[in-house]
């Protein structure tokens, strides 16, 4: 298990947002924490702890009025860890190429080949074409319902018909070098893991997986380990003390040095 860091991105500046309430409409968030550092800062910060793999993800829409400043604030963030951050926000066959040119490793999709209630195939190998698949981060976020984690898309509001089961991502990894799971129905909320969705991970052996959401406290991080069968990376947003939380950077490194 290894800490995975992160940068998000919204209106400008580096925030920790509550999942599932970003909208597009005035660019409106709910925050729990604005930082008064820029990308640049954090990037540096997880470049010398060389923490590799992290990721950035832009929170504004492309086209919106402060998309380029997002973006500018991640090529600071890129040019501070160059081959450490990998990318996501809006990734299409348009802009992917671009995000890598700025340094990132990877590029984070999820709209572009996951939309209208389905995979979209065509769009996925259209992306591995253009970037390749080792360059390739599929994002399988998801929330419950009926029982079952479903992938959803579009700032996390819109319910796809595909369900995160074991055989789904086998299959997937033949498309991609890693996943990306955030789990939307706690991401920001620091009140606990996803049980259900981390065991169904854990179940997942020899390919990368990173789990976000909810981490609140070193037990929580002990659960995910047990649960996950030591094979999920993990990300930790609202509690770390970077964005205003409990959980301090260098207690949360020494404890994955011993994972």
């Amino acid at each position: 298990m290894k800490f995975r860091p992160c940068i998000d991105i919204h209106n400008g500046k580096v925030k920790q947002i509550v999942g599932g309430s970003l909208s597009d409409y005035k660019d409106q968030a709910k925050e729990n924490f604005v930082s008064e550092q820029n990308a640049a800062f954090y990037g540096k910060l997880y470049c010398d702890h060389q923490l590799s793999g992290g990721h950035i993800i832009l929170l504004n829409k492309e086209g919106s009025q402060y998309y380029e400043q997002d973006l500018e604030q991640a090529a600071l963030a890129l040019k501070s860890f160059p081959d450490g951050l990998q990318i996501g926000g809006g990734v299409n066959d348009n802009n992917a190429k671009r995000f890598l040119s700025l340094g990132a490793t990877h590029v984070i999709v999820t709209s572009y080949v996951f939309r209208d209630g389905r995979i979209y195939y065509e769009n996925l190998k259209k992306l591995i074409d253009i970037v390749g698949k080792e360059h390739l981060v599929l994002d399988l976020s998801c929330r419950k319902k009926d029982g079952d984690y479903y992938i959803v898309t579009d700032r996390w509001q819109r319910f796809t018909e595909v369900k995160i089961t074991k055989e789904l991502i086998i299959q997937l990894t033949e498309y991609c070098d890693e996943f990306l799971i955030h789990a939307v129905d706690v991401e920001g909320k620091s009140n606990g893991i996803e049980l259900e969705l981390i065991s169904i991970l854990g179940t997942i052996e020899g390919f990368p997986i990173t789990y976000a959401g909810g981490i609140s406290s070193f037990a929580d991080l002990k659960e995910l380990k047990r649960l996950g069968n030591n094979r999920l990376d993990v990300t930790i947003g609202s509690s770390l003390d970077l964005f205003g939380g409990n959980m301090k950077f260098q207690d949360v490194i020494k404890f994955m040095s011993n994972c």
